[in-house]
């Protein structure tokens, strides 16, 4: 039995960070797990740059109420739900999450949370597990599934290799160049065939 394992921004909506660096006209904000694959040092950086501007929670809120799935995304995911059980392993936060689950048709989703204080400013910050995506997929495998996993930063690798089968989606040429044994996709479609043909196999 299957579960393939999605990674949620930059596969199937936009990066909420690098829509709030524009929002808020903090550019410096844009940097990803794409570019920097600490996420404890990211996300402690980021923090650190929203209390230096005076940014909380309810700013970050305003600018995800105004981003939509990717074209597409909303089918893809029901195309595979129609195969199988789809998880979202994600190290954004259920406080950023919601209204993007909801445009997505509540697709299951396993994220982290914040800490906020009583004036909306992000405190901190609590992880669901240790390399939550790589002990997640393991912990479906040692109760009789098989994943298969698909995302685009450094903090997929781990879950990718681990899996049955796994995939880069739209991906930054640095990583594709430095994992060219893992398949790589750029369309929904191709993504959907690659993970049938694993099924069937």
């Amino acid at each position: 039995m299957y579960i393939t394992c999605l990674d949620l921004e930059g596969v199937l909506v936009p990066e909420i960070w690098i829509a709030f660096a524009e929002a808020s006209g903090i550019p410096e904000l844009k940097k990803t797990t794409r570019d920097e694959p600490d996420y404890d040092k990211l996300m402690k950086w980021r923090l650190g740059v929203l209390k230096e501007h005076g940014l909380g929670l309810r700013e970050i809120q305003d600018t995800i109420a105004k981003i939509d799935p990717m074209p597409g995304a909303r089918e893809f995911l029901d195309a595979l739900r129609e195969l199988g059980q789809v998880i979202i392993i994600s190290d954004t936060f259920t406080q950023f999450a919601a209204p993007l689950m909801k445009k997505l048709g509540w697709p299951t989703i396993f994220c982290n949370s914040l800490e906020v204080a009583d004036n909306g400013e992000i405190t901190g910050f609590k992880m669901r597990c240790e390399k939550s995506k790589l002990t997640t997929v393991k912990a479906l495998q040692s109760i009789g599934y098989d994943t298969i996993a698909s995302g685009d930063s450094y903090n997929d690798l781990a879950m990718i290799e681990a899996s049955k089968a796994g995939f880069l989606f739209r991906s930054t040429e640095q990583i594709k160049k430095d994992h060219p044994e893992l398949p790589a996709f750029e369309t929904y479609d191709e993504l959907l065939d690659a993970i049938k043909k694993a099924m069937a196999d």
